[in-house]
């Protein structure tokens, strides 16, 4: 059986099952354009161990990639399109992840700065519809593929919120915005109406000249050519330096702090954090929360005024 045929298949069964399965659609559809046209049976070992490591240095996405893999040749050998797995048996020893990285505001500023630096004089709307981006990821903590998949639709200026459908978790929630991020998003409407809008209402909020939706891969390459632009560098001791995704991280460890300062209970606040993030539950809100310097210190300020009220009553 042709390998894009079992492909196909197991596609179809995760889906069927109510996985989206996007992201591993994509990898094992690269998988097989770089297999070639031909029989699972004949894809061999050395050809799989060259897709996993890929051009680049060792990375996470060697474990990614080995999972969909597992699974896709779990599925073939249950049904007999394949006698045994190609994959390697022995691990290498993969870099550690990379700390979430938080943004100063001073770096935030810059990174919005710069985005004058994306101008191009064939899409001209590129470099204030990225800022819009950055904006609206900071503003919201939304992921990156929640607000890519945004229509015009979905942003309510007048009540201030933003509908983000089918989340990660297959969820459609409400998110509230600032009175400033709305009126940065009135002005990227008035500019995005200029553009073409294939579906109306339901096209895509950020999108190329034409009227496409921005690819994730070209909004993340975008971004390194920003982060440049904006003086923002590997930080010591990492070997990555600072993602997009990072915004997400420190809008959350951002309204923490806030909360903190203005003597806020912020345990009875987590869950709505987590709700407003589109957590599951709040316990990846509280892996999202590392410590960061000015947490601790936020931390630590509150546990003395505590143990100072305390201390009366001894």
């Amino acid at each position: 059986m042709k390998l894009i045929d079992v492909i196909d298949a197991y596609v179809a069964l995760q889906q069927s099952l109510g996985l989206r399965f996007e992201a591993a659609r994509r990898l094992l559809r690269q998988f097989s354009r770089e297999m070639g046209d031909i029989r699972i049976d004949e894809v061999r070992p050395q050809a799989v161990a060259d897709f996993l490591r890929g051009a680049g240095p060792l990375s996470a996405t060697w474990a990614l990639k080995y999972r969909v893999l597992s699974g896709l040749y779990r599925f073939a050998i249950g049904r007999g399109h394949v006698g045994g797995s190609p994959l390697p048996t022995g691990l290498p020893k993969l870099p550690p992840q990379q700390t979430p990285y938080v943004y100063s505001t001073d770096e935030l500023r810059r990174l919005i700065n710069a985005t004058s630096t994306l101008h191009v004089g064939h899409s001209r709307q590129q470099a204030p519809m990225y800022r819009t981006l950055i904006l609206l990821l900071y503003g919201s903590g939304l992921r990156i593929g929640e607000v890519l998949a945004l229509t015009l639709r979905d942003v309510d200026l007048v009540q201030r919120l933003i509908t983000v459908r089918n989340t990660k978790f297959f969820k459609t929630r409400l998110v509230p915005i600032g009175p400033k991020l709305t009126q940065e998003l009135a002005v990227h409407l008035k500019r995005r109406q200029q553009l073409p809008m294939p579906a109306g209402e339901d096209s895509a909020l950020f999108t190329t000249r034409t009227g496409k939706g921005w690819p994730y891969q070209h909004v993340i390459t975008l971004f390194q050519h920003l982060r440049r632009a904006a003086s923002i560098d590997c930080p010591a001791g990492e070997l990555r330096p600072p993602r997009l995704h990072d915004l997400r991280h420190t809008a959350a460890v951002h309204r923490v702090i806030a909360w903190y300062r203005s003597g806020k209970d912020v345990q009875r606040l987590l869950p709505q954090l987590a709700t407003y993030l589109g957590h599951v539950d709040i316990r990846s809100t509280q892996r999202y929360l590392q410590m960061t310097p000015e947490l601790l210190l936020e931390a630590s300020g509150r546990f003395a005024r505590y143990s100072q009220c305390g201390a009366g009553y001894e």
